[in-house]
């Protein structure tokens, strides 16, 4: 009860004229920057940390959810429309929901990803509000054998759903794993896979690795492709989600963010793996499975919904621990200090008005981005009527300027070329682009928490010695095993039929 009188005590706050003018500009800001391949939102907080000195903390921090949430769905704009991801969380969109738009159904695919944003964010912003001490205690028992669990658990579940095979899946995850040791070593200083060059030091960038994946490797092969529907769409279909689609759409988007709050919640790679889950939870469930790969619009609606709940879920950490579990949420940390202000236990009594002003405005953000966004999926649809070849110079054009502005360096832009070439052969020979993403992102932080797990045990069994951990890999198993099972069922219910 009490947290409900401290939200609308929040909805007082952040309902006010001034407030609300921040809110709707975070949020245009943000689609606005999240549409650009390379700049993400934390990106977007970063630049925009300066211009907020004057501003009191509220509405600094009002403007900052409404950027987070706005980049969130511009990168699963273009990663939908152009299959360039604007930021890492909008990778899995990019599987089903490019296909949809080269079919001439870009504004469905729109159109769900704007509601799953929407029910996302709603729902676990009330998850938020309900369930955030109780989280909070969660996260800080769960230790790093339990980190390493989950993160095992991303790279089977994606391997073994994507692609034409495992073994191809799993070639694609070991692509990654490697690009993903570049840099220093963490704990030794030693330089892996550097090549002596200094500016390699700090490893290559996860947003440079998936628009190389996807925009450089894709541009080559879709100049050459026939022009799709862009947004005409079908004859006979509306240009929004028609009844079909909401009866398939419509528990995705109510499963999604119960995948994506708690990821969000605990340091284990904030919406890159509930969205990989939330997408292989959808196919297994899925009555259209033959459609997966090909346009399936499950595939865009539940991944969507469970990256936007992520994004309430890491507030939770982030304003009662102080524990930052993203990019995003570390500048937000740093804009906190930045106004002398310690994100914590006591934050809720020493700065209600803040705390609450922020959460109410995440309900109004996501409001304002449902009524911008929507209304303009069909415009959005429209970028596909612009020729190939001019299309794909304008995305290779972004790429590398986003590319270029990740770290300033042009040996950046050398690097985007190269991982280019790279998810060029991997098309040619039908590795998926997605392990290999995956094992940039996780790669890192996996081996980090493996070596975590080991020191702390003393080099005995502590990779297994939790029952969260033990219940993950038992998952895992099962994963694993799910192909030959089924193929032993199979047999013994078709029996070989008799000779002669």
């Amino acid at each position: 009860m009490d947290s409900l009188n401290s939200l609308l005590d929040g909805f007082g706050t952040a309902l006010t004229p001034m407030n609300l003018l921040w809110a709707a500009l975070g949020v245009l800001l943000g689609t606005a920057i999240g549409v650009l391949p390379g700049i993400g939102p934390a990106m977007a907080v970063a630049l925009l940390l300066p211009v907020t000195y004057g501003l009191d903390p509220t509405g600094a921090f009002i403007m900052f959810a409404g950027i987070y949430y706005g980049a969130m769905f511009g990168g699963s704009t273009t990663s939908i429309l152009l299959n360039t991801p604007g930021e890492s969380a909008a990778v899995v969109a990019a599987i089903e929901g490019n296909p949809m738009a080269k079919a001439g159904r870009g504004a469905q695919a729109l159109a769900a990803a704007a509601v799953g944003h929407f029910a996302g964010g709603m729902i676990g912003t009330i998850l938020l509000v309900v369930l955030a001490p109780t989280v909070a205690a969660l996260a800080v028992d769960i230790g790093a054998p339990d980190y390493l669990a989950l993160m095992v658990l991303a790279f089977i579940a994606v391997t073994s759903v994507l692609g034409s095979s495992r073994v191809r899946g799993l070639a694609s995850l070991l692509v990654g794993l490697t690009i993903g040791l570049v840099g220093l070593d963490a704990m030794t200083g030693q330089q892996r896979l550097t090549f002596g060059s200094l500016q390699l030091a700090d490893g290559v960038d996860v947003v440079i690795v998936a628009v190389g994946l996807f925009a450089i490797g894709e541009a080559p092969v879709g100049r050459r492709a026939p022009a799709p529907h862009g947004g005409r769409g079908h004859p006979g279909r509306p240009p929004w989600l028609g009844r079909e689609d909401l009866k398939r759409t419509w528990r995705p988007w109510l499963r999604g963010p119960f995948i994506g709050f708690p990821f969000g919640a605990i340091p284990a790679g904030g919406a890159e793996i509930p969205t990989f889950l939330s997408y292989v939870t959808e196919k297994r469930l899925s009555q259209h499975k033959e459609q997966f790969g090909k346009g399936a619009v499950e595939g865009v609606a539940g991944p969507e919904a469970a990256a936007s709940a992520s994004a309430a879920g890491t507030l939770v950490s982030m304003l009662t621990l102080g524990l930052p579990t993203t990019a995003v949420a570390a500048v937000m940390l740093a804009a906190f200090q930045q106004y002398g202000i310690q994100p914590g236990p006591l934050l809720f009594e020493r700065e209600p008005e803040l705390v609450w002003g922020l959460i109410a405005s995440l309900f109004v953000g996501m409001v304002l981005l449902l009524a911008l966004n929507l209304p303009l999926a069909p415009v959005w649809a429209k970028l596909l009527r612009i020729p190939r070849p001019y299309l794909y110079a304008g995305i290779l054009f972004f790429a590398a300027v986003g590319a270029y502005a990740v770290g300033g360096e042009a040996l950046d832009l050398v690097v985007l070329l190269a991982i280019g070439l790279i998810g060029l052969g991997m098309r040619r020979y039908g590795l998926p682009v997605l392990p290999a993403v995956i094992g940039v992102i996780l790669g890192p932080a996996a081996e980090q928490q493996l070596r975590r797990a080991l020191q702390i045990s003393d080099g005995s069994a502590g990779l297994v010695n939790t029952p969260f951990s033990i219940t993950v890999y038992a998952v895992v198993v099962l994963l694993l095993a799910w192909p030959l099972l089924r193929r032993a069922v199979t047999r013994r219910e078709d029996p070989a039929p008799p000779k002669g």
